[in-house]
């Protein structure tokens, strides 16, 4: 084949340190909004950016030249710095994992839908619990004593 066709698309879920509350109503969509700009900055796509006050929630698209562990570094780390000197909230942080997993073209904007709307999501269903089940449905091993 002469030339190269992609399309990578990834669910990124995060959490605050601790699962911390750290992320305010007043803050929330402006630190979305950073998050998004992070990605435009690595020449990726925020297709989706939501999230609770203890976690976020991405649907991104990424080049095959992104290696998506330095694109998470990036992005905890800006925005990690953002929310001490922006916001001024010296103590926020990440927790250093993530969750990542791929997504289909047809389920994008069932995807993007999810992330947007996760206040009326975790209404009915803890961030661990929805975590737990987006590595069962992934087929991800894990050993719960070291996912929190």
């Amino acid at each position: 084949m002469p030339s190269t066709h992609l399309s990578l698309h990834y669910h990124i879920v995060f959490s605050t340190k601790n699962r911390e509350p750290f992320i305010t109503t007043e803050s929330r969509e402006r630190l979305h909004a950073y998050i998004g700009g992070i990605i435009r900055d690595m020449n990726g796509i925020p297709e989706s950016v939501g999230g609770t006050s203890d976690h976020v929630h991405l649907l991104i698209g990424l080049k095959a030249t992104h290696r998506l562990c330095d694109v998470m570094r990036d992005i905890k780390h800006s925005s990690s710095r953002w929310m001490h000197e922006s916001i001024g909230m010296p103590e926020f942080g990440w927790q250093d994992g993530y969750g990542a997993f791929t997504v289909s073209e047809n389920r994008r904007d069932a995807v993007s839908h999810y992330v947007m709307n996760q206040e009326t999501h975790h209404g009915t269903r803890t961030f661990q619990e929805e975590y737990l089940e987006f590595l069962r449905q992934a087929g991800v091993e894990y050993d719960e004593r070291y996912v929190w």
